[in-house]
């Protein structure tokens, strides 16, 4: 398998809602600071729950706020 990775728009996000800070996310959605510089950095892959809680604290859909590249990896899955 190649390696795959979670995207995210948090930092576009947060500029977007008014320049919101990485402490105001992480008390909206109820982590660190630190648990949110990581999941920017791509560093930190989020649960679900917290990956819905964060959308929600943009007010947009998950897949706004998270990708995941599967490119390399979808040929192998495709039936022949």
């Amino acid at each position: 398998m190649g390696n795959r990775q979670i995207n995210n728009n948090i930092r576009k996000l947060r500029f977007f809602q008014h320049e919101m800070t990485q402490e105001q996310l992480a008390e909206k959605v109820g982590v660190t600071r630190q648990t949110i510089i990581a999941m920017e950095k791509g560093k930190y892959s989020p649960s679900l729950e917290l990956a819905f809680r964060i959308a929600l604290a943009f007010g947009v859909r998950l897949v706004d706020v998270f990708s995941y590249d599967v490119a390399e990896d979808a040929d192998k899955h495709l039936p022949e």
